[in-house]
């Protein structure tokens, strides 16, 4: 009983350290550039009825603090992502519908941050809201973390629907960063409805150049984005 005890401990101990050290390796802000090309653009000022719930600049969100890099609630896309996502705000305000937009462009150094909460396992706060139905040790093994993301290229967002008339969200299911199977565009642990939404979503998007996230019902990349092998860094302010 003692020899397991002893086990556990050193299990709670090590392992934090040794995924901090893992992570440590990995390329994830240094070879990123920190300058802000011509060719990003603030997506308030081509589609301004969108609400923008930027919530890595909030405490809201997994980490529970903001994130690293987000001096400012503001969304950055490249301007081909941003012209593509004006075309799927006009298709969706034909049925009653507005864009809420969760995450855009995000700096390598969050992605960093990410991680290193990632690597602190006795760090649990939000696992009751954010990641209930996987452990924390697993994140990055089930790709809900990664040491890289699409956001830091400059054409990924994270974004929802909402009644304009309401100003209520369409119900998907689950909460925005949800880390669970039931966050999977098709899941079947969600209801016929709530699919039927997220389909909608995902057809507005895809019909715009945009392609869905086989985990994450509310993310998608500019299918013929600029910079396909460039990741950033350059703070959001």
């Amino acid at each position: 009983m003692q020899r397991s005890m002893a086990k556990a401990l050193m299990d709670r101990l090590v392992k934090p350290a040794a995924l901090a050290l893992t992570i440590a390796g990995l390329p994830l802000a240094a070879d990123a550039r920190t300058d802000r090309p011509d060719l990003f653009v603030d997506v308030s000022g081509v589609v301004p009825d969108a609400v923008f719930d930027v919530r890595y600049f909030s405490t809201d969100n997994f980490v529970g603090t903001r994130v690293d890099g987000y001096g400012a609630a503001r969304c950055f896309l490249t301007r081909p992502a941003a012209e593509a996502l004006v075309k799927v705000a006009a298709e969706a305000k034909k049925k009653g519908l507005g864009l809420r937009i969760f995450d855009c462009y995000r700096p390598a150094r969050a992605v960093a941050h990410f991680a290193r909460w990632a690597s602190d396992l006795r760090d649990e706060k939000t696992k009751p809201t954010y990641y209930p139905d996987v452990a924390k040790k697993d994140l990055f093994a089930e790709g809900y973390i990664a040491a890289r993301s699409g956001h830091s290229r400059g054409s990924t967002l994270d974004l929802t629907l909402f009644d304009l008339a309401t100003r209520r969200d369409i119900d998907m299911g689950t909460p925005f960063d949800l880390f669970s199977p039931r966050s999977w565009p098709d899941s079947a642990a969600v209801t016929a409805t709530q699919r039927a939404n997220r389909r909608l979503l995902a057809g507005l998007m895809s019909e715009n150049g945009f392609k869905p996230f086989d985990k994450e019902w509310w993310h998608f990349t500019l299918k013929d984005e600029p910079f396909p092998d460039t990741y950033f860094d350059f703070p959001i302010e």
